[in-house]
């Protein structure tokens, strides 16, 4: 039973990690985006990226190999149980969201904003960027929160 709370604590870790990623960051972009400062803006999209390299992808990494770990463990058929095949759909489709659309917004608004991070001008195409950035992020928190919800209640 070791193993298995080892994995249980791996992967509620990601979860954390991942889900508690996902909303701050876009609280505080938000909030960094309004002040209007170049320099805020631009330390706020650095941290953007430094966040997901640092507690998204872990994240990630950790809520799957837990999840599948205690899942195998425990002999719980993958494909069988409804919650476990809507989790793991959903967990995907946030993935393709994250990879296919906010990861290419935020390669580019990175490249903006060091243009402007010692205090130029924040362009319209960064703002509008940041507008698409905070959609897609919003649509793709709602599968993670969803994953959340069937991953405590199981429902049958």
């Amino acid at each position: 039973m070791t193993g298995y709370y080892l994995l249980l604590f791996l992967h509620y870790t990601g979860v954390i990690l991942l889900v508690g990623n996902i909303t701050v960051t876009a609280v505080w972009k938000v909030f960094a985006n309004r002040t209007g400062d170049a320099r805020i803006i631009a330390f706020g999209q650095r941290l953007v990226t430094g966040t997901d390299f640092g507690l998204t992808i872990p994240g990630i990494v950790l809520t799957m190999v837990g999840g599948y770990g205690c899942a195998l463990l425990m002999g719980y058929p993958l494909f069988e149980d409804l919650w476990l095949i809507a989790s793991q759909i959903l967990f995907v489709v946030a993935g393709l969201i994250w990879l296919g659309i906010l990861v290419p917004i935020q390669v580019r608004q990175a490249r903006l904003a060091h243009g402007f991070a010692d205090g130029g001008v924040v362009s319209d195409e960064y703002r509008a960027l940041s507008r698409r950035w905070i959609t897609w992020g919003l649509i793709s928190t709602v599968p993670m929160v969803a994953v959340l919800w069937l991953m405590v209640v199981k429902p049958a």
